[in-house]
């Protein structure tokens, strides 16, 4: 099984590289950096949708599963970048995202056409409810995901449709066995046959819903629409659905990495990626990314509101699928597409030095973990989230634009409310990952020509942090990145399949220090990093009894068994 020792770069198509000036990333952008994409020590790549879409969620409201949205390229495109990569000995994933399509969907024109259309049933739709003054009302109070009422009407058939997510990404009905089969011909097959190496399903606890769809207690009285995740998430059918996508999977020996929110039992986990329930090979769990966001509503929370302790127990907790008793297998990453930077999260920007330090760090610690490791665009030479100078005009993301409109509008616009949500997006919001990959100091990053207009905006650092640059210094974000993920493959037994433990230290050491082992076959990896600005009492002498093997540093070798610099880690092998 390859995955089990692998690094997977993830690209974001519409910000990666554009190879004909129109301002968007492109499959020949991709295919034009394969060569450093190879250079990082990565083993496969996973492309974030690039079929046709209207593009309401970024290619996350898919209109043709078989076709690619014409900016971005062509089928044959696709096609000439997966012999490319398989050339050069990487694998490639497509993203999967068959909880809902656009409602610009060849299916759901049909769907909607009639209440006696042949695919009527492919979609989830619910007459109207009536209140005792006949006002009309949606089937329940579900909120979607990225704001707002659950349901929209429709009027051309009188009847709501489901959308967990945005008006324009009805949900499928995985309820109709004829659907699920067309989704299996559609959104696999087609691209399987091509050759891909398997997908990293979007949403895939998500297909199962509580069928009665019943209203949910009213937790936010600012607005009508409530938080029900619990009967759209992990639902009645889901275990039935994922095995029988994953037998239409083994016919091509294609492997799978499902998201998985709000699933935090590790039995609930256990129950999609064990390997004798035969659904999903890994899955992408939320503890670690989730630290420091909203409990309700993910932007309704101070900036870095988290505590190390509390990172400390959450990657324990993901770490425990690994923990030698289970037949799980389990996934470490820090950034993705729906993510904020993790050195504007958990490291530090505002110092150059301290930056680097801290990115390196972070590198450190998710690399060292267990599992398949991976790593989004522009992670590698420590991209930061966009300036806080930054109108919110700048901000195009369905949900942060939903997010600030539903702050103004219950707020009555006061300034105050607005500042606030400006300051949540400016930590948290989706549109941080987004911005354009900054390949040198040429206008826009490298990213497009000079004379083209980006869809995004090149952040403001983009000629001081950028791929050629850094490749040109040994010392640099990147180079550590080259040299960490080196590493990480020489000693699968102890980074990709070792057992995590806590090392117990003073109470005092709780918000300074994390330091871990990975228990491997006859030896372990200590990993100590220091999460904070100033230097810190490490003792490391006493913890490797003159054993350890100082694997790397990200200050230089030869440091002190006394004192970690700030944002200082290591990894020793003992």
């Amino acid at each position: 099984m390859w995955w089990k020792n692998a690094t997977i770069y993830q690209i974001y198509p519409a910000s990666f590289r554009d190879s004909n000036g129109d301002g968007i990333g492109d499959i020949g952008g991709i295919h034009s950096q394969l060569d450093y994409i190879q250079s990082l020590g990565v083993d496969a790549i996973w492309l974030c949708p690039m079929y046709d879409s209207p593009q309401h969620d970024m290619g996350y409201d898919i209109s043709n599963y078989e076709a690619v949205y014409p900016p971005y390229g062509s089928v044959s495109d696709i096609e000439q970048l997966i012999s490319a990569c398989h050339a050069r000995g990487l694998r490639i994933l497509l993203d999967l995202v068959v909880n809902h399509t656009s409602d610009e969907h060849a299916w759901f024109q049909e769907s909607r056409s009639s209440l006696s259309s042949a695919k009527r049933d492919w979609y989830i739709w619910r007459p109207a409810r009536y209140d005792a003054e006949g006002k009309r009302r949606a089937p329940n109070n579900w909120r979607s995901c990225f704001g707002g009422s659950a349901w929209t009407w429709d009027e051309t058939t009188g009847e709501y449709y489901l959308h967990l997510f945005a008006t324009q990404q009805p949900d499928l009905n995985w309820e109709n066995r004829e659907t699920r089969e067309a989704i299996y011909a559609s959104a696999m097959e087609f691209w399987l046959r091509k050759g891909i190496d398997g997908f990293r399903v979007d949403t895939a606890n998500t297909y199962s819903k509580d069928t009665s769809f019943p209203d949910v207690p009213v937790t936010d009285p600012r607005t009508e629409w409530q938080y029900a995740s619990h009967l759209f998430c992990n639902g009645p059918r889901i275990h039935e659905y994922l095995r029988e996508m994953a037998g239409v999977l083994r016919k091509y020996d294609a492997m799978t990495v499902g998201e998985l929110p709000l699933t935090k039992d590790i039995e609930d986990v256990l129950g999609y990626v064990s390997a004798k329930e035969e659904k999903l090979d890994m899955v992408f769990q939320f503890d670690v990314v989730d630290l420091g966001t909203g409990a309700d509503r993910r932007y309704s929370v101070e900036p870095r509101s988290w505590t190390l302790s509390q990172l400390k127990e959450r990657v324990r907790a993901t770490q425990r699928l690994m923990d030698g008793e289970s037949d799980g297998w389990s996934t470490a990453f820090l950034e993705n597409h729906d993510q904020a930077r993790c050195v504007s999260r958990w490291g530090c920007e505002r110092n150059v030095e301290l930056w680097g330090q801290s990115a390196k760090m972070l590198a450190m610690m998710v690399a060292s973990l267990s599992g398949t490791l991976f790593v989004y665009q522009g992670q590698e030479i420590g991209m930061v989230n966009a300036p806080a100078s930054w109108g919110v005009e700048e901000y195009k993301d369905v949900e942060s634009r939903n997010y600030y409109d539903f702050v103004r509008q219950t707020s009555n616009g006061d300034p105050v409310a607005l500042a606030a949500a400006r300051t949540a997006l400016q930590h948290l919001a989706r549109d941080h990952a987004r911005l354009p990959m900054q390949w040198d100091a040429s206008p826009h990053a490298g990213f497009t020509a000079p004379d083209a207009t980006p869809w995004m905006r090149a952040h403001d650092n983009y000629p001081d942090v950028n791929v050629k640059r850094q490749a040109l210094d040994g010392q640099s974000v990147l180079s550590f990145w080259k040299r960490m993920l080196a590493v990480r493959k020489e000693y699968p037994d102890v980074f990709a399949q070792g057992v995590f433990a806590n090392v117990d230290r003073l109470e005092d050491d709780d918000e300074k220090l994390f330091i871990f082992e990975k228990r491997g076959e006859g030896r372990k990896l200590l990993v100590v990093l220091n999460f904070t600005e100033s230097e810190q009492e490490a003792g490391l002498e006493a913890m490797l009894g003159g054993k350890g093997k100082l694997l790397l540093s990200n200050t230089g070798e030869g440091e002190s068994l006394r004192l970690l610099r700030p944002y200082e880690g290591r990894v020793y092998l003992v």
